[in-house]
């Protein structure tokens, strides 16, 4: 059974950083592409991040570009989402998302989701 577990979510004040985690387990995660998405209240979900299964690729949605970075460790089977200088506009529930041997920024090609967890920027 597949799980998507993430974590490192919370309240901060803007300008502020939070990391957040996405571990993963029943599947060869090295096989796997990432993405980072988010909803706010009332709003679709978008893209906001996506890696590839081997690191060497990775992209970003233009409203948090040079904010935030998203990285793996394949051996812990765990990718990150590091945020910096967080704005209220942030303020969302983040999911990861996994899919084979791609890493798309359209939510409906990933295979498997985790739960989200809510970040909270504050004015």
């Amino acid at each position: 059974q597949v799980q998507l577990v993430e974590s490192g979510g919370g309240l901060v004040q803007a300008g502020g950083s939070l990391r957040l985690s996405c571990a993963a387990s029943g599947l060869t995660f090295s096989s796997y592409g990432m993405g980072w998405f988010r909803q706010a209240p009332g709003k679709e979900r978008e893209f906001v991040a996506r890696i590839s299964w081997s690191s060497s690729s990775a992209f970003y949605a233009d409203s948090v570009k040079g904010r935030f970075t998203s990285s793996r460790d394949n051996a812990k089977n765990t990718v990150y989402l590091q945020m910096n200088s967080l704005k209220p506009e942030d303020t969302a529930v983040y999911y990861c998302a996994a899919r084979r041997l791609g890493f798309m920024s359209t939510p409906g090609l990933y295979d498997y989701w985790g739960q989200g967890t809510q970040v909270t920027v504050s004015s």
